[in-house]
């Protein structure tokens, strides 16, 4: 039987997402507490991978068990054994041809930072920036990822196909707070980071506008921009079609 689950971590304290010999992630604490459950090994299929220090409002995955165990109940006690830097939210049966990665539709991440004072006890959660935000330029360097491009120099490592299609980019202002929320088809390696280290290179007038452009109509040019660091990103929530 075929399992959903929708979850959230503190990606402070995994060496990320993907099964690592010898390293803590994410993967294998679940992995190990579906195999005490279920009394065999137990592997899970994430819905993407996020990297050292990211973290996860809505990260899901579906996994196979050989015994039928009622979704309320898996879930509660898949909590007592994850927690507390790993919470379950939701537990579901799905069909057979369903696959966490394949079947999303479109996925939102959220880029959190910090403008105040720096403080320790949220750096594992915020970009801590120390430079005024202007959101008017922030904006539209935004606009000029949305809709359908090859994203070649915003992705890190080796692609066959770089093209992407970003639905919407919108922020989220409050006193010292910035939200940046992303929302496409999918997103590569390091890409949300590189878009939001763009912008912040904008913002400080270390590049043009249409440098920006340009790299994004041409892949085969090329300018080095900065990548924001991985404790302000959040995999938001994956999205699959109702049926």
């Amino acid at each position: 039987m075929r399992y959903l689950i929708k979850f959230q971590y503190d990606g402070s304290k995994f060496y990320g997402f993907q099964r690592q010999k010898e390293r803590l992630s994410v993967q294998s604490v679940i992995e190990e507490a579906l195999t005490i459950l279920a009394k065999e090994p137990i592997t899970i299929k994430g819905a993407g991978r996020t990297d050292i220090g990211v973290h996860a409002l809505g990260q899901c995955a579906h996994f196979d068990l050989q015994l039928s165990i009622p979704p309320e109940r898996l879930l509660r006690a898949l909590n007592r054994i994850v927690a507390p830097y790993i919470y379950v939210l939701e537990c579901k049966i799905v069909g057979n041809d369903f696959h966490a990665r394949h079947s999303a539709v479109g996925k939102k991440y959220v880029y959190k930072i910090w403008t105040g004072a720096y403080s320790s006890l949220l750096y594992d959660y915020y970009l801590m920036y120390d430079k005024p935000l202007n959101l008017k330029k922030l904006k539209e360097c935004a606009n000029v990822f949305i809709g359908k491009h090859d994203f070649h120099n915003f992705v890190s490592g080796e692609r066959k196909n770089y093209n992407n299609e970003i639905f919407d980019i919108c922020f989220k202002s409050e006193d010292n707070y910035l939200e940046i929320h992303f929302y496409g088809k999918g997103f590569y390696r390091y890409m949300v980071r590189n878009l939001v280290g763009a912008m912040l290179d904008y913002n400080e007038n270390k590049c043009e506008i249409h440098d920006i452009m340009k790299m994004v109509m041409d892949p085969d040019f090329h300018k080095t921009l900065r990548c924001a660091k991985a404790n302000g990103l959040y995999l938001e929530e994956v999205l699959y079609e109702e049926k």
